[in-house]
């Protein structure tokens, strides 16, 4: 509608830098610029590499997604900005920039929690989120399991990762198979000529004894140690590492734990929405597995296009056009950048 307000999103919390424009549940422009390339050499994020190329990118990107939305600056109804978790330094790029912003537009600015933004962005593809609805937040620095009543105001953890998220497996097992970094997309083409039950990895925190007390948390530390130990003995016994089925096991494994426990919060909580966000929800496996196993108990999994689930200003500024129109107050323009923001923390 083009009575609705229109939102500026900036997103600088790890490697990407982002600034999207949506008005209510309509992207109008999606500007993205990434610096995985410069940290592919060290098979990793590095922060002070981050932040500098924040620094380099957010004024070109955010001229890209006005001209883009074929919009000004004096047009937008409020910026919204990730202001935690993340890096500190690169949030400090995005936070300061969204103040500057603000204040020069003299527009009102709100801080958002970058994985309640992860939710936000399904809307764009949906439309509005039905609530309560359990979400499932996989990326390289989170494996979460969220209820979600009320998004605008808060949500209620369930679960969480105890050691390595599940992105970060990924990037893990694919630098033991000589992948390139980031290691989600090349384990998932990799895996598609594999044979997913090749090899019987292990799956973490499912045991009986652990799901007494650790019944909606992820564990992928062992699971990454089961695969180096598969490949290392192969090598030692001078046998081919066969790479498709090493991938398409593993990922079956990360897979299987994620989905069995998200849809055993679904039918414990009696929701039938499933909303999937962050990098690894765009991995082929996890979307078919998630559709295949919720349509036998009528949940309906909803995730949004590849290129939205990984980060990206789109999702920020969903976010913020939620904040909006549910009459959230803005934030004070001396908001933090919080690299440890709390998930019951939507918005600062």
């Amino acid at each position: 509608m083009a009575d609705e307000p229109l939102i500026l999103g900036i997103e600088t919390s790890c490697d990407e830098t982002g600034v999207g424009i949506v008005r209510g549940h309509s992207l109008l422009a999606d500007a993205l610029a990434s610096s995985v390339e410069e940290h592919a050499r060290f098979g990793g994020v590095v922060p002070e590499v981050a932040s500098r190329a924040h620094l380099e990118a957010i004024v070109p990107t955010m001229d890209r997604a006005l001209a883009e939305a074929g919009v000004s600056l004096a047009d937008i109804d409020a910026i919204a900005v990730t202001s935690g978790p993340g890096l500190a330094g690169a949030l400090l790029v995005g936070v300061a920039a969204a103040k500057g912003y603000a204040l020069a537009a003299e527009k009102p600015v709100y801080g958002v929690n970058h994985l309640a933004a992860h939710v936000a962005v399904d809307t764009l593809e949906h439309g509005p989120l039905p609530e309560p609805a359990v979400a499932l937040l996989v990326s390289g620095g989170h494996s979460s399991l969220l209820l979600v009543d009320d998004l605008a105001r808060g949500v209620t953890p369930l679960g969480a990762t105890i050691d390595d998220a599940a992105g970060e497996a990924f990037d893990k097992v694919a630098r033991l198979l000589g992948l390139p970094f980031p290691g989600g997309p090349y384990i998932d083409r990799e895996a598609r000529a594999g044979d997913p039950a090749a090899i019987a990895f292990p799956r973490g925190l499912t045991a009986a004894k652990d799901l007494a007390t650790h019944r909606y948390d992820f564990s992928f530390s062992g699971l990454k140690t089961a695969v180096a130990r598969w490949v290392e003995a192969r090598q030692r016994a001078g046998e081919p590492v066969p790479v498709a089925d090493v991938a398409a096991s593993f990922q079956e494994a990360v897979c299987d734990v994620l989905v069995t426990k998200a849809l055993d919060a679904c039918r414990t909580n009696g929701i039938d929405t499933l909303v999937i966000g962050g990098g690894v929800a765009a991995n082929s496996r996890l979307r078919a597995m998630a559709e295949h196993r919720a349509a036998k108990h009528h949940i309906q999994v909803r995730a949004p296009r590849p290129r939205l689930c990984t980060d990206n200003g789109a999702m920020v500024a969903a976010l913020g056009s939620h904040l909006v129109a549910s009459g959230v107050a803005p934030s004070r323009l001396d908001l933090p950048a919080d690299s440890a923001m709390p998930l019951t923390m939507v918005s600062v």
